[in-house]
């Protein structure tokens, strides 16, 4: 694995677990992400439990923890 992408994956994981969403805007750290197809972006996001949102013409990659992927879906 990439050592910037896995600096980057300690990140979001660190920072999800105190707020909401995490946003990726250093050229370091896109770099690392944008280094990979969407769909790469897409699983390595699911794989960890998170929601990936990438904004047409943005220069940021938001992450958000996503029950869903977790399993964590409440039923009623």
């Amino acid at each position: 694995m990439n050592p910037n992408l896995l600096a980057v994956e300690n990140k979001i994981a660190r920072v999800l677990s105190t707020k909401p969403e995490c946003l990726i805007t250093h050229p370091t750290e896109l770099a690392a992400l944008e280094s990979m197809s969407p769909a790469e972006i897409e699983d390595f996001a699911i794989d960890h439990g998170w929601r990936v949102v990438s904004r047409l013409g943005g220069r940021q990659i938001e992450f958000y923890n996503d029950a869903c992927a977790r399993g964590w879906m409440v039923t009623e």
